[in-house]
């Protein structure tokens, strides 16, 4: 498929991926461990939402919210890295237009929806150990369903704007992708028309967003340290603590490698290319692989049901 050049009037009807450019001799070599991160994420999430649908002792709010978490680890990683395998081993390198926008839409919601569920995983912890005596009465499955309602449509619509804005430009400027995925970024540099705005949209969504969930996470684990702190029987601090260990770790794990991610984009030109590409790779198969085997070892409820799921298959 011969791209199209700058002096072609032609509409382009589909974007050529060109993975790492400087080092595409490795990319097999690169395609193994990817896909066992990739078959890891996606047997770990699996486990945890059968186990939760299985064991009645796990039909609860917290469960429901960490079941929401690992649908949208399954739905960015079949996103994502099915089509970067795809070019590794078969060279399929060629994506249309509207598969182009519909992978730019989900990354970007989906994240964020990674991290409104985060932030109402907090608030749970923080009414479970602030407001013991309230916990049942304010996180209810009702309160679940609403939540996950609010985590969809919120982040949905923020960035229903960021495809639509990339699918309205010109592309003259050539159909290569120098990238394994659609980043707004990657594909709108491909127009002839002025992207300002659009880079602007996403930069603000995204930032206001983020922050705003980083927010109210911080405070939620701050009133959670406070409360903890004033408890002054033996042991308890140590198991109310306890109880926020594997979603404080999740979170500290998701922040930390956005925030590195966020870093190699902004120092773009002082990095190798390839190297922003394969961090924003990770950041979709690291946390997706993490966080159930976190909970599984940190929970005792989800390790004790898991043990009982493999016996009844053994």
């Amino acid at each position: 498929m011969a791209s199209v050049h700058n002096s072609s009037p032609a509409v382009l009807s589909e974007f050529l991926f060109i993975c790492f450019p400087g080092f595409q001799s490795w990319q097999h070599w690169l395609s193994l461990p990817l896909s066992l991160l990739f078959l890891l994420a996606m047997a770990a999430n699996a486990t945890l939402l059968i186990t939760i649908r299985l064991e009645a002792s796990l039909h609860e709010p917290m469960y429901y919210l960490l079941s929401l978490l690992s649908l949208l680890d399954i739905v960015l990683c079949l996103t994502v890295i099915p089509k970067v395998l795809a070019i590794f081993w078969f060279d399929l390198r060629a994506i249309s237009f509207s598969a182009c926008f519909l992978q730019m839409f989900v990354m970007n919601s989906f994240l964020t929806m990674e991290s409104c569920t985060f932030m109402v995983m907090a608030y749970d912890r923080y009414v479970a150990i602030c407001h013991p005596l309230r916990y049942l009465s304010i996180i209810t499955n009702h309160f679940v369903a609403k939540a996950a309602i609010f985590v969809i449509a919120r982040n949905a619509l923020f960035f229903l704007p960021v495809p639509i804005l990339s699918a309205q430009l010109h592309y003259c400027a050539g159909n290569i992708i120098k990238n394994c995925i659609c980043t707004n970024l990657s594909v709108s540099t491909l127009s002839c028309d002025d992207i300002t705005f659009n880079r602007l949209y996403q930069l603000v969504a995204g930032w206001t967003l983020l922050g705003s969930d980083l927010i109210l996470i911080i405070f939620s684990y701050t009133f959670i340290l406070r409360a903890v702190l004033r408890i002054k029987a033996e042991g308890a601090a140590a198991k109310a603590l306890s109880t926020c260990g594997s979603h404080f770790i999740l979170i500290l794990f998701f922040s930390t490698i956005l925030l590195v991610l966020i870093i190699t984009n902004v120092a773009r030109k002082r990095i190798p290319p390839d190297v922003p590409i394969l961090l924003n790779i990770l950041h979709h198969l690291i946390p997706p692989a993490m966080n159930p085997i976190v909970y599984g070892i940190k929970t005792k409820e989800i390790k004790q049901g898991i043990q009982r799921l493999l016996r009844r298959l053994l």
